[in-house]
């Protein structure tokens, strides 16, 4: 073994580099499986974060069905899901730039079968007896930011369009039974959030492919209902979370009952259209995915006994899980292996890899392993964190250094961290700073009282777990308490800053699409969100005041360090003069300060030459301020008051 290099923290050399995290790395997700044919979308950093739809049959090689100028995305709700629809030889999707729907017919001709570019189409389905599909649709015709959200009926060559679903604030789901006589779909109306409270229809399929006789069958009064799928003999089955946990549940002659109930979690907040935790592989067998003790797993599920058995498998991530009876299709991942399409046969014992998001192109000594922790927090509480440790096989750090830490806030704020491979992560730790990624309370996967700590705590619950993450790490001493920064984007950016104004607790921050004022975002917000804080912070404007007191730009005769902002000109969610208000404030302060917008950026960004200027610099930054020598140039990043 070669004799490490000891250099300090922070100055090791890694071949992790921002280039090798987005080169040839593509975004997989929405897979769907017809037949023996499978189908996923690529978002593609090459081409400025265009989405592709992918086809692979059993014989043969990937084939691309949607080439550019086409970008297979759809604005409903903003952050979009479920753009396409396969329905025999046909592909049906949502173009982002004119919103329209398209045909690619088996001939390989694409044409437009929608007219109207304020009508945004997702999370279709098929009805084969009556030629019909059934998709959400979001009208922006009278305003953008109460768009009207229903559910619509059209023939397949997109012809007489009509509502069949409407009256409430929001629809998704529409599924259609096996024999084409119900549909079912799931509705929910302000302020709630698809995981605070929702309700499960039922509908008759009418020969016109309208619908009559609607009946509620589960949901409302704080039980979220999400992911209703029919059995192959016309049973229905969905997730609800009251028992306290997102549980499989289907309804019978008696009711509703729970297939396997365990204090674990076997949906996931719906954020986007088309998750699928779970599908069938007969009338009499369920595979899912499901999260218990911070630990995700696959599993199969035996409808009639509830007995469940979890497959030996190497992954610890599973998304968009289809099956055909035959097959099952899902998008895995692990500590050490990136996002990939699988194939897997009912028994598990046969696994193939059909697409990997990109090949891990470094040796694996330079990874850092995640380590589920859990510490104490206020209230005597206990709060989950993933925790990484500086790891570089060619160096070691001199005697008596600690480590400098760095602070990842997810985003949502209801959603979690997984513990799967990410190079943005390792990019950290291969050059010898520690990593913890804090599921703050409000983040998912720990049940529904976890998800709940947040009500009414947004920037109070969040800001004292990740505290009392550095809190846990230092005193293990796992961290250098003089150099500890916090970083997040979106819901994460604002605890971010709202950790930097409202602690002492860290040296450096780096906020991506953070909000930064509060009542601005309530008052410009798209429809889906628009209502989100009332949950989070209470009701606006009765609850102004709130607002005003948990808004980290109001309170920057608090902040004592250095902070840098990443922001996209296009971001519809968080506009660009939530990050401006902070830049300014902190220029006037005198204190050290960077801003980089991106152009053409929106919420989250999507071209590969801006996230690497994103890492890298953000990297450039705590170098600066926390006094280390990068080993390799960085590109500089113009820093005020420094």
């Amino acid at each position: 073994m070669a004799q490490k290099t000891t250099a300090p923290y922070g100055s090791w050399k890694s071949p992790i580099s921002a280039d090798l995290i987005t080169q040839d790395a593509v975004g997989i997700e929405n897979v769907w499986l017809d037949g023996q044919d499978f189908y996923w979308i690529e978002a593609l950093p090459s081409e400025s974060g265009r989405n592709t739809v992918i086809k692979q049959s059993l014989e043969g090689s990937p084939i691309e069905l949607t080439p550019a100028p086409f970008n297979v995305r759809t604005r409903v709700h903003e952050y979009g899901g479920a753009p396409f629809l396969v329905h025999g030889p046909n592909l049906y999707f949502s173009n982002f730039e004119d919103n329209l729907l398209y045909r690619r017919q088996e001939n390989q001709s694409i044409e437009p079968i929608t007219t109207d570019p304020n009508h945004r189409y997702a999370d279709a389905a098929a009805d084969p007896l009556r030629s019909r599909m059934y998709w959400v649709r979001e009208d922006h015709t009278e305003s953008a930011i109460f768009a009207e959200t229903t559910i619509v009926a059209m023939d397949l060559d997109g012809n007489n369009e009509k509502v069949i679903v409407s009256g409430n604030d929001f629809y998704s789901n529409p599924r259609i039974s096996p024999d084409s006589s119900q549909l079912a779909y799931l509705t929910w109306n302000h302020p709630n959030m698809p995981w605070d409270e929702t309700e499960l229809w039922v509908a008759d399929l009418n020969a016109d492919g309208s619908v009559s006789d609607a009946k509620r069958v589960a949901g409302g009064a704080d039980e979220s209902i999400i992911q209703p799928v029919w059995s192959p003999d016309g049973r229905l089955y969905f997730i609800s979370d009251q028992s306290g946990w997102w549980n499989i549940m289907r309804q019978n002659e008696e009711g509703i009952e729970a297939v396997c109930p365990m204090e674990a979690e076997f949906g996931s907040p719906s954020w986007i259209f088309g998750r699928s935790d779970y599908a069938f592989i007969s009338k009499a067998a369920i595979v899912a995915a499901y999260t218990q003790n911070g630990t995700r797993r696959l599993a199969r599920i035996d409808v009639q006994t509830g007995k469940i058995a979890p497959f030996d498998i190497r992954f610890n991530s599973f998304s968009f899980i289809r099956s055909n009876g035959e097959d099952i299709a899902f998008i895995a991942a692990s500590p050490s292996e990136f996002p990939r399409v699988v194939r897997m046969d009912p028994e598990g014992t046969r696994v193939e890899e059909i697409r990997a998001s990109a090949s891990l192109a470094v040796d694996a000594d330079y990874l850092s392993i995640p380590e589920s922790i859990e510490y104490p927090t206020e209230g005597g509480k206990t709060a989950h964190a993933i925790y990484y440790r500086p790891t570089n096989p060619d160096f070691t750090a001199p005697e008596g250094e600690k480590p400098p830490l760095l602070v990842h806030v997810h985003g949502g704020p209801t959603s979690s961290s997984p513990s799967t491979l990410n190079l943005a992560t390792q990019y950290w730790t291969s050059r010898g700073f520690a990593v913890v990624d804090v599921n703050y309370g409000g983040s998912t996967g720990y049940g529904r009282e976890y998800r709940e700590r947040l009500k009414n705590n947004w920037g109070i619950v969040d800001v004292q777990d990740c505290a009392n993450a550095v809190k846990h790490l230092v005193e293990k001493g796992e961290a250098d308490s003089s150099r500890v920064a916090i970083a997040g984007g979106s819901a994460g950016g604002y605890t971010t800053l709202a950790s930097l104004v409202f602690t002492s607790v860290y040296n450096a921050g780096a906020s991506h699409f953070g909000l930064s004022e509060l009542e601005i975002f309530a008052q410009e917000t798209h429809k889906f969100e628009s209502r989100y804080m009332d949950g989070l912070l209470g009701p606006y404007p009765e609850a102004k005041k709130v607002y005003y007191e948990r808004s980290p730009i109001n309170f920057t005769d608090q902040l004592s360090c250095p902070v840098i902002f990443f922001q996209g000109t296009d971001d519809k969610i968080v506009p660009p003069n939530q990050a401006e208000l902070m830049v300014e404030a902190l220029k006037t302060k005198g204190l050290p300060v960077a801003y980089v917008l991106f152009e053409s950026e929106g919420h989250g960004f999507r071209i590969d030459r801006n996230i690497k200027r994103a890492i890298d610099g953000e990297f450039y930054f705590y170098s600066k301020v926390f006094g280390f020598t990068p080993a390799d140039e960085i590109e500089p990043v113009p820093i005020d008051n420094l």
